[in-house]
Parts: structure tokens; C-alpha cells; sequence
């Protein structure tokens, strides 16, 4: 007994889904399903309504008529700024110029033609060669200067001095007009197509235009070669015209890069918060302060968004999931249809009263306690879930403060600071709520809430940068919200009790108090039983807690679980006290009829004392369906042929871990009085053979306990009756 493998059977191979879809179809709440499926999509609904006052629309230099503060968190984009400022990005990115280092050869070749052309034509050809040269080469000649330039000392000088001089230049760069570099500020990239390679040049004053390449070779001409002015004027006149640029704008490739880090550029926004004063009364209304109020007014425009009903409904179903399905996987506790009704009336009261209250406080623009900001943050979220805390267990409150959070946020329009406040608030307060023993406790555990809650809200508002203002405001929402979620446990606890029918803690405490009716006649009536319940609710009290049990519900179910022995308690041993045992006058099947009945008693006796549901249900479960193999056994050996049914107990088996465990405490503490000797070790095999008997009899097979709960239980147990067994020394007789 050393694994874990549950007790119940089930299909080794089935998925989740497969589970979860045969819990549902065998569910026996389908009345309680359909009620909380209505009301998860009544809230839907409502989360995706708005029933608030329109936001007022002013425009820019408008004179604003009231104050306008905004319902929600924002993120606001200015379009505008952000075009003008991808704009000025682009403008100073560089710009791309092309290299292309073929011109100088291409100089050269247009000399050399030219040289020729000149070298084979006479003087009669002139005024032809001077048209052919202006039209093909934009070359301006009269018939002096194309005599210069026939002169072999003139094509001597071109070829051997000054085109030398001019292919460095035009190989490394010459732009067609420096103006072309003045729009581009950030500098511009040199591409060499040929060599596929890249050089960024911050300074372009460097790069020569054509005009300052003409420059340049007259000053060459004039000082290094000493030219005269004649000659100087005609070698110019002849070779800078057949320049071309070597450095071009490649305009694609420059709008490009452009482009691109204009998508890098991030939008201008705006952030507003919610409750953040859009524009106050009387004030003109600026450009930024009209993109605002367009932004709010376009998302409450709408009476309905379609796609906000159909994501809260999805998530608010994924949540309820949860009260369904453990998150080990394994099958929890049936939730009834008493249970279902509760938290679909839970969810349903207060989710539509938070929703009127916040469309109340979209108009509470003078009143910053009940202002949009702040009124979030008095609703009693903590004390609803507390309200869950009192009758269910921790994975079932959990999943009710998610939902009762997760639509509050959305009625808010908050954010992941407030649904944080209102989740952690609510366990919070259910941590207190568990492990108050009385409703005096109740009480003074406002304070320790009050102080959790004001610091969950302090972590929650600077997270999300809450207006400095609104603090105090804030602080004092915080403090009614604990107040209020303190009354709610006090003023709606009684109605669980009395409407429900739930038991809970505080009713648990009152029942577990030995002064109470029952419990005294039981002691007066019957004291055997009495003394029996009390050793068997330490044993369950104990075990619950290793295995995660109720063990506040185990305690008290096993104080009243032999309650319906007070009818005839002189039949039961326990009680005889060294009397004569009235069932060796009776036929066996009489005598099991009377020990059977202490069952049907038991949960009348509870019902007339409105013990609660989970109580009556430990009791008449707490037999299952055992046989009295006593009298069973002694009708046989009676030689009767006994129907072995009418000594078996009605049951049902146990359904829960804590009917489980008080099966077990029952069985095990009151087999044990039959000890000889009791050592430790005799008793930790009595409790192994009880338990093992108990678990072969099939009596555990629809409780939720797994082998390893077993090993825990049987440790709880031992720790107990050892305790109770202990050995003492034998005191002398008096003289």
C-alpha cells in the first residue's frame, strides 16, 4: 500500500476530455449546469454592455463644458506627430550614391576619338567637324581652337599630362553639382557595384563637383604645368565638357533606406489612465487633448461589443471548469445542484451589482470616493470569496475568486493591476476566513485584512502609476472594502445556513462545543458511545489533516455519528457497563435489525437538529453497506438459512474522504478495545488488518482516498491509540 493509484476504478487510457465529458453527462446537477451556464452568459452580456453616459465630444478650440475624465486605460496614437516624425527620420538618413569608375575610361575614349576625327579631316572640313563635335560631344569650337586642338603638342599634352591627372579624381568621385548633397545631412553611401562594396562618408566637402573639377585642372595647368592663359582656356574648354559624373544619386535605393527606418520609428502615443482628468471645464480644447477624447468616445460609441462577450464568456468558462476537474487530474467531489445554485446566485447578485455601480461612477465626475478611479476598489471581491470559504473547499473558492474577479476587471474596464487586487484580496481573506475558529475571531481578523488589502492595493496602484491625487481617496475605498467584506460574512452567513442549508465553519464551531443538547444527552444517555465518538473524532481529526480532508467537517460528523444510539443505547456493548448483554436473548436477525436501525435514527435525530446535509451524510454513510458478520454468523450457526441483505447496513458506501475517514476511525478505534496488551506493534497490525479488511470489502471504492492517503491515515491512527494505550506503572496497594 505504498503507491498512489486511486481507489475508485477508471479507464487507464482516457484523456481528460473524455473524463470530463462522461462527469458531465452522469452529473445528476444538470438542473445547477444549466443555471450556472445562463448565468456565465448573463454576464457575458453584461460585461459587454455599456450602459454608462456617453462621453461628450469637443473639438479643438472648443470650450470644454464640463470636465471629461477618462473610463479606462488608454493607449492613444497621434497619427499626425507620428507621420511628421518618420518624415524628419528619413530626411536624415543618408543618401546612396552610385560609383561608377568606368567614366574615367570612358574620357579617355572620347579624347582619343576626337583625336582622331581632328587628325584625318583638313581645314575645308572644319566648320563640318566643329557641328559634329557639338552635337555629339557638347564640345563649343570655332576654327581657332580647333586648330589648337589639331596640334600634336596640344593631344601630347591631353593624353600624356592632363587626363592622367583628371581618371584619379573621376575614379574616387566627382558629383555632377554639389547641391545635390545638401539634402542629405546625415551624410551618403558610396556603392561600388563592381567591387560590391559599401563606404559611408559623413562629410561630403571632399567629393568634387564638376565646376570645382574644372577648377582644379586650371589651377594644375596654370602652376604645375605652366601653361599660358591660351593654352590653359583651350585644354579646358576641350576636356571638361567630356566629363560626366562618376557619383550618381541612386534615388530607389535611397528611398528605401529611408522607408525602412521610418518603420523603425516607434508611434507617437499617449497613455491615459483611468480616472486621469481629460479636460477640465472651461479650458480650449488642444489637439492632444481631441485625440483623447476621440479614442474614448469611438470604444463607448458601441451599446455592445460582440467580441469582449465572446472572450469573457470563453474565459469564464475555462475558469468554471475548475470547479469541476482537480488539477491533478483526478475526480473530485460531485458539486450538487444546491452548490451549483449557490454560486450562479453568488456570481450573479454581485457581478450586476458592481456593474451598476460602475456605471453609476462614470458620472461621479465631483466626487473622486465614487469616481471611476477609485470606486473599483471598495467593492468587497475578498468578502465574496470569504462567503465561499465558509462551504467549500480551497480549489472550489479559488475558482469562485477568479470568476467574481475576472468580471469585476471587465465591468471596471481595469486592468491586470486591479483584477491582482481583486484576486489576491479574495485569498487573502479566504486564508483568514479558514482558519477562523469563531465568529468572536471573525471578527478581529478585520484588521490583519485591512492591512492585507492596503498593501495589495499599494503594490497594485504603483504598478499601474494611479494619479497622486486619488490616493487618499483610494486608501479610503480600500478600508470600507475590508468593512464591508467583514459584514457580508457576518450578515449573509446565517442565510447559507438557513436558505442552504450549508454548514458552515461557524456552524461547525457551535456543534463542535460539548455543551451543546445532543451531545450532553448523548453523554447522559449513552456514555460509552459518548466516550467512543470522542476518541474516533481526535483519530479522524488527526487523519484528515495528512490527507488534506475537511477536517473540521470530520471532527464534528464523528461527535454525532453514533447519535441514533441514544434510541436504545443498552443494546450496543459499549454501553453495558458490566449488565447483561439484552442480544443474547434475541434472535439474530432481531439483533441486527436494532444495530441497523441506529443508522435511519442517526439521520432523523441530525434532520430534527439540523445538523446540516454533510453531516446527515456522514452518518448514514459511515456504515456503508457492511454486513454484521456477528449475527450473521451466529444465525448460521443457529442452522438458519438468514438472507445475508437483511444484515447488511443500507449504506450508500462512503462518497467522500471525510465519510471515509470516519469509517475507518470508527471501525478501527472500537475494534481496538478488544486488544490484549496493546503494544505499539500489536496495535499498528490491528490498524493494517482493519484498514486492509475495510479497503477488500469494496466500502472505499467511491471515496476519493488513494493508497498512499491509506498509509497516511493508518500513521494518524497509530499516533492516536498509541497515545491512548500508553503503558503505566503500577502504583502500590494503600496500607
Amino acid at each position: 500500500m505504498n503507491t498512489t493509484r486511486k481507489i475508485v476504478s477508471s479507464a487507464p487510457n482516457s484523456s481528460a476530455f473524455t473524463l470530463f465529458i462522461n462527469w458531465f453527462k452522469n452529473y445528476q446537477g444538470k438542473l445547477g449546469l444549466l443555471c450556472l451556464g445562463i448565468v456565465l452568459t448573463a454576464l457575458s452580456v453584461l460585461a459587454a454592455l455599456n450602459l454608462g453616459e456617453r462621453p461628450r465630444y469637443f473639438a479643438v478650440g472648443e470650450m470644454a463644458g464640463r470636465d471629461i475624465v477618462a473610463t479606462r486605460d488608454m493607449i492613444v496614437e497621434d497619427t499626425h506627430a507620428t507621420q511628421i516624425k518618420r518624415e524628419q527620420v528619413g530626411r536624415l538618413q543618408p543618401g546612396v550614391f552610385d560609383l561608377h569608375q568606368e567614366t574615367a575610361f570612358a574620357l579617355r575614349a572620347k579624347v582619343q576619338d576626337i583625336f582622331t576625327l581632328l587628325n584625318q579631316s583638313t581645314m575645308e572640313d572644319w566648320e563640318n567637324i566643329a557641328l559634329i563635335l557639338e552635337q555629339k560631344y557638347n564640345l563649343k569650337a570655332d576654327s581657332e581652337r580647333i586648330r589648337i586642338w589639331s596640334e600634336p603638342e596640344f593631344q601630347e599634352l591631353v593624353s600624356q599630362e592632363i587626363i592622367p591627372y583628371l581618371e584619379p579624381l573621376i575614379r574616387e568621385g566627382v558629383v555632377g553639382d554639389f547641391r545635390e548633397f545638401l539634402e542629405h545631412r546625415g551624410g551618403i553611401i558610396i556603392q561600388d557595384p563592381v567591387q560590391a562594396s559599401e563606404d559611408f562618408l559623413s562629410e561630403t566637402a571632399s567629393i568634387p563637383d564638376l565646376r570645382e573639377l574644372e577648377s582644379s585642372l586650371s589651377q594644375y595647368l596654370k602652376n604645375k604645368l605652366k601653361t599660358t592663359r591660351h593654352i590653359n582656356q583651350a585644354a579646358t574648354g576641350f576636356v571638361t565638357p567630356l566629363i560626366s559624373p562618376s557619383l550618381t544619386l541612386n534615388r530607389e535605393s535611397t528611398s528605401e533606406l529611408a522607408r525602412r527606418a521610418a518603420l523603425q520609428v516607434e508611434p507617437v502615443t499617449y497613455h491615459v489612465h483611468r480616472g486621469e482628468t481629460i479636460v477640465r471645464q472651461g479650458e480650449r480644447v488642444t489637439p492632444e487633448q481631441q485625440l483623447k477624447l476621440t479614442a474614448m468616445w469611438q470604444q463607448q460609441n458601441s451599446n455592445f461589443n460582440l467580441m469582449r462577450f465572446a472572450g469573457a464568456l470563453l474565459i469564464s468558462s475555462i475558469l468554471a471548469a475548475g470547479l469541476f476537474i482537480s488539477p491533478s487530474g483526478r475526480r473530485g467531489s460531485e458539486l450538487t445542484r444546491r452548490d451549483l445554485l449557490f454560486i450562479a446566485l453568488l456570481l450573479g447578485f454581485f457581478v450586476l451589482l458592481d456593474k451598476l455601480l460602475m456605471t453609476h461612477a462614470q458620472g461621479a465626475i465631483e466626487q473622486p470616493l465614487f469616481s471611476t478611479a477609485v470606486m473599483p476598489y471598495m467593492f468587497p471581491v475578498a468578502g465574496v470569496a470569504g462567503l465561499g470559504a465558509l462551504v467549500f473547499s480551497a480549489r472550489r473558492y479559488c475558482v469562485l475568486g477568479l470568476l467574481i474577479s475576472f468580471f469585476c476587471t471587465l465591468n471596471a474596464n481595469g486592468g491586470i493591476d486591479l483584477f491582482l487586487f481583486y484576486f489576491l484580496g479574495a485569498m487573502w481573506n479566504t486564508w483568514l476566513v479558514s482558519r477562523t475558529q469563531n465568529r468572536h475571531e471573525m471578527f478581529f481578523s478585520v484588521l490583519p485584512l485591512t492591512i492585507g488589502l492596503i498593501t495589495i492595493w499599494a503594490g497594485c496602484a504603483s504598478f499601474s502609476n494611479l494619479d497622486l491625487n486619488l490616493w487618499s481617496a483610494a486608501m479610503g475605498a480600500v478600508l470600507l472594502n475590508a468593512v464591508i467584506s467583514l459584514l457580508l460574512a457576518f450578515a449573509l452567513s446565517p442565510i447559507l445556513e438557513i436558505i442552504f442549508r450549508y454548514t458552515t465553519r461557524f456552524r461547525l464551531m457551535e456543534l463542535m462545543n460539548l455543551e451543546q443538547p445532543l451531545l450532553q444527552q448523548l453523554m447522559m444517555t449513552a456514555p460509552g458511545t459518548y466516550h467512543h465518538s470522542l476518541v474516533v473524532s481526535n483519530l479522524v481529526e488527526a487523519a484528515a489533516k495528512q490527507v488534506g480532508a475537511n477536517a473540521m467537517l470530520c471532527k464534528v460528523a464523528a461527535l454525532y455519528h453514533d447519535i441514533g444510539k441514544l434510541t436504545k443505547p443498552d443494546y450496543f456493548i459499549e454501553n453495558l457497563l458490566g449488565r447483561p448483554n439484552k442480544h443474547d436473548t434475541l434472535a439474530p436477525s432481531m439483533s441486527a435489525l436494532i444495530l441497523v436501525s441506529h443508522v435511519k435514527r442517526g439521520v432523523e435525530l441530525a434532520q430534527e437538529y439540523k445538523l446540516g446535509e454533510e453531516i446527515i451524510d456522514i452518518i448514514r454513510q459511515h456504515h456503508g453497506n457492511n454486513v454484521i458478520k456477528y449475527f450473521y454468523k451466529k444465525a448460521l450457526d443457529a442452522g438458519e438459512n438468514p438472507n445475508i441483505e437483511d444484515y447488511r447496513y443500507p449504506g450508500p458506501r462512503p462518497q467522500s474522504k471525510e465519510a471515509a475517514i470516519v469509517m475507518l476511525a470508527d471501525v478501527v478505534e472500537a475494534s481496538s478495545r478488544t486488544l490484549v496488551d496493546p503494544t505499539p506493534s500489536r496495535v499498528q497490525n490491528h490498524i493494517q488488518n482493519m484498514v486492509q479488511m475495510i479497503f477488500s470489502e469494496g466500502q472505499l471504492d467511491e471515496s476519493q482516498l488513494t493508497f498512499r492517503d491509506l498509509n497516511k491515515i493508518s500513521e494518524a491512527f497509530m499516533r492516536i491509540l498509541t497515545g491512548i494505550f500508553h503503558h503505566r506503572i503500577e502504583y502500590p496497594e494503600p496500607k
